[in-house]
């Protein structure tokens, strides 16, 4: 039986009985890419393309790997392509990309392991990435109006406060955050150890001074109230002394953004759109936000470019002759051009 606070499988379980089938060979890969050092929530999303892909071979009469052709991967492709979820809404390309690689990968694995005589995904072409934009980042203002949003008469708002102030100074992911522990705060330093990041990449990031006055009050005031035996030195822990979880996080924010009256989509993620936007508009260099980031490529980061728009505007109010209604430009336009 499950302890509380477990996490509970995504998917049910497959028939792994058949050596040949689908069930035994997932099982075989997944257990690979554990061993090859992929995290846990990577190889479950892979295994969640997969086993779609064979739900839907299954319904068609397809019942093992091996009998999977070119023409098959084709038809599922443009499967995806038509498909619409419960909203109406196609699936992004992005997540078209990811299902079809997933079934590549593990069909090179086939391949190699000699599960199969050939591979019939070695030539399938994936659809194009989206070059998106982030969809939506705070103001300095919408930032401050929902992190005011905790209230700070009770144990679990000086939570909240100190959770929120984190994602706002640092830009760390949700699921960082969920593992951050006591000793990854350098507070001599005003520092945090992101350990096992994205990639299981660690870094260390700065933490600015009122991130770090709202965890200690937090630390000191109501982690002690929090905290269950055997503590396992989580800083940021549920009411029931558990662990946070991811979908606790991305609940817990969406809840603050709406009583603020912010109609912008996102919850968690949206912090670190702006930290990262926010600083590079104050003028930070884009590879010092990549750092912060934990990006491993800059083209990832050069995103944030496209969105700050302050500068840019400046520009071209000063130059273009149609930007205002008399020609000139506006005061405020000379001013952020002086800056430069």
């Amino acid at each position: 039986m499950p302890k509380r606070g477990d996490k509970q499988p995504k998917y049910p379980p497959m028939d792994t009985s058949d050596k040949n089938g689908p069930g035994f060979l997932i099982k075989e890969f997944s257990e690979w890419l554990l061993v090859k050092g992929f995290s846990e929530s990577t190889v479950e999303n892979r295994l969640g393309s997969l086993r779609y892909f064979f739900i839907w071979v299954d319904m068609r009469g397809i019942r093992q790997p091996r009998e999977v052709t070119k023409p098959v991967l084709e038809r599922y492709q443009r499967y995806l392509y038509h498909y619409r979820k419960k909203n109406g809404e196609p699936l992004s390309f992005q997540t078209q990309n990811a299902r079809l690689a997933h079934i590549r990968n593990f069909y090179r694995w086939l391949a190699k392991g000699n599960y199969i005589l050939s591979n019939p995904a070695s030539d399938l072409d994936l659809p194009r990435m989206e070059k998106r934009l982030p969809r939506s980042f705070f103001t300095a203002a919408e930032a401050d109006a929902v992190i005011n949003q905790a209230n700070l008469a009770t144990p679990i708002g000086i939570r909240d406060r100190a959770i929120m102030e984190t994602f706002y100074s640092t830009g760390i992911r949700r699921s960082e955050l969920a593992r951050l522990k006591v000793f990854d705060l350098d507070s001599d330093r005003e520092t945090l150890l992101i350990c096992d990041g994205k990639g299981k990449k660690d870094r260390m990031v700065p933490i600015g001074d009122r991130a770090l006055h709202w965890i200690h009050k937090y630390l000191r005031e109501v982690r002690p109230l929090l905290a269950i035996e055997p503590d396992e030195g989580f800083i940021f822990l549920t009411k029931d002394g558990l662990s946070i979880s991811l979908d606790f996080l991305t609940i817990m924010v969406k809840r603050y953004v709406e009583a603020a009256r912010i109609r912008k989509r996102g919850s968690c993620h949206i912090f670190r759109h702006t930290m990262a936007t926010l600083m590079l508009e104050g003028g930070a260099d884009i590879r010092y936000i990549q750092q912060m980031l934990g990006h491993s490529r800059l083209e990832t980061t050069q995103i944030y470019t496209q969105v700050t728009l302050r500068k840019l505007r400046a520009v071209f109010l000063m130059t273009h002759p149609g930007a205002t209604l008399n020609g000139k430009p506006p005061p405020e336009a000379e001013e952020e051009t002086d800056e430069e």
